[in-house]
């Protein structure tokens, strides 16, 4: 199948761009509107013009079964015919050429961009099919989006995992650390005397030797300061190659753990590094590293970044809340006003039907446990128009350029997302998405510049 499919997207690829297809509806009040209260967004910003995160939302055929083809169908076809049923999308990136007006009429083309795998995720392995789709208005181009897919074979059983052969020793020095990896916080032991850090936890201050201590949180960032290459003898759980790293906390202290996401010749010293919880099996997960922004598979638990480092954020966004809306992004350096969404079923399900996603990954939970997820899960369009308002509320006067976002651990139903955003410059922004299980999406936002 391998070999079929590779041809497959060559072929794909080489055809270039489709032929353009209309949209089904002219841009309009009344799905603008089915949108923008679906997903929260209030006021009357979108009177004149439509939301630009909605650009997907004109072409998505819905439940016609006469929709035109994707240029995509046939390498996602050969997948699920060999046994990769199971999807999730990983990646999208979108730019606006300009914000559209009600009423307008477009007409959509896609071009293949290739296939990459077999690549082993904590889903199952996969492959990573990636295409990209622009709109137009006539003859000028208004948007454009990159859209990468993992479609994956799903473990027998669904998640589950077998008992991981290695357990930590948890004692009365180390009981807070492990208390905090299950709520998803890495904690650093601090005395309670002169407020020393230290790690390994233990039972006195090496520098006033006082027997008093309590924790704090970290914030999951770090450098790499050295690591090994795992090769022999061989480890039970893991398989070699793997690295293990040593890495400097932003706090000061040092911890070790293993780099994921990241091939052994392509480590280097100084590195900047994340936390992410890598769960073992139903009951032992462990606090793990990968280069800070890599992209991760989307696994429950395998490749979330530090809950706690979004707690904190949202709290510094929460204090932020009150103050009078910015002007510019430069005025934001300290945060955005953040979000607070609780994903109840209904907001799941509702989203998805707003974007005119009719996966049922996003609205039947029998079918999405079936494919390796343990319930419904909020689509990516619902993700970027989140994306879109975090930024929108705490810069209302911006002018969105375009929007990409890297989906990690999924939003599913029963969670709460909160989002927190900083300006990184005057036409930069990015947003952090976090649930319990770590970081849902990273954005980076651009904005047009002001004249």
């Amino acid at each position: 199948m391998h070999d079929q499919l590779m041809a497959l997207a060559e072929e794909l690829t080489a055809a270039g761009e489709s032929p353009a297809s209309a949209c089904p509806d002219p841009v309009n009040a009344a799905m603008i509107r089915n949108w923008t209260q679906a997903l929260g967004d209030r006021g009357d910003r979108w009177a004149e013009t439509a939301p630009p995160a909605m650009i997907q939302v004109w072409s998505m055929p819905g439940l016609d079964r006469d929709k035109p083809a994707s240029i995509a169908d046939r390498a996602l076809t050969l997948l699920n015919e060999s046994g990769f049923t199971g999807v999730v999308a990983t990646n999208c990136e979108q730019t606006y050429d300009r914000y559209l007006r009600h009423g307008e009429r477009l007409r959509a083309t896609m071009r293949f961009g290739g296939v990459t795998g077999p690549k082993r995720t904590g889903l199952g392995e996969g492959y990573f099919v990636t295409w990209y789709q622009a709109w137009y208005s006539g003859d000028e181009r208004v948007a454009e989006m990159m859209f990468r897919v993992l479609k994956f074979r799903p473990r027998v059983g669904g998640a589950a995992k077998g008992r991981h052969p290695l357990r930590p020793a948890v004692g009365l020095d180390t009981r807070f650390f492990w208390d905090g990896v299950r709520e998803g916080e890495l904690r650093v032991q601090r005395c309670a005397e002169c407020g020393r850090l230290r790690h390994p936890p233990g039972p006195m201050c090496p520098s006033c030797h006082a027997t008093k201590r309590d924790h704090v949180a970290a914030s999951g960032r770090g450098t790499l300061h050295s690591y090994v290459v795992h090769h022999h003898p061989p480890v039970p759980g893991h398989e070699p190659p793997f690295v293990v790293a040593l890495v400097d906390l932003e706090e000061g202290v040092r911890m070790v753990g293993n780099l994921l996401d990241c091939p052994p010749d392509q480590v280097r010293v100084g590195m900047p590094v994340e936390l992410v919880f890598q769960e073992m099996d139903d009951e032992l997960t462990l606090p793990q590293w990968r280069p800070a922004g890599a992209p991760a598979a989307p696994v429950s638990g395998a490749s979330a970044s530090a809950a706690s480092a979004s707690r904190a954020s949202a709290s510094a966004a929460s204090a932020s809340a009150s103050k009078a809306a910015p002007e510019s992004a430069a005025e934001v350096a300290g945060g955005l006003p953040g979000l607070s969404v609780e994903l109840t079923p209904t907001f799941v399900i509702s989203t998805a039907l707003a974007t005119r996603d009719f996966t049922p990954v996003h609205h039947d939970t029998a079918l999405a446990r079936a494919q390796g997820s343990k319930d419904i899960f909020l689509n990516i369009l619902t993700t970027i128009g989140l994306v879109q308002r975090c930024v929108l509320e705490g810069l209302p006067d911006a002018v969105l350029e375009g929007i990409s976002v890297r989906l990690g651990v999924p939003a599913y139903a029963g969670d709460t997302l909160t989002m927190t955003g900083r300006a990184v410059d005057d036409r930069t922004v990015e947003v952090r998405g976090a649930v319990s299980l770590g970081d849902h999406a990273v954005a980076t936002v651009r904005l047009k510049e002001r004249t």
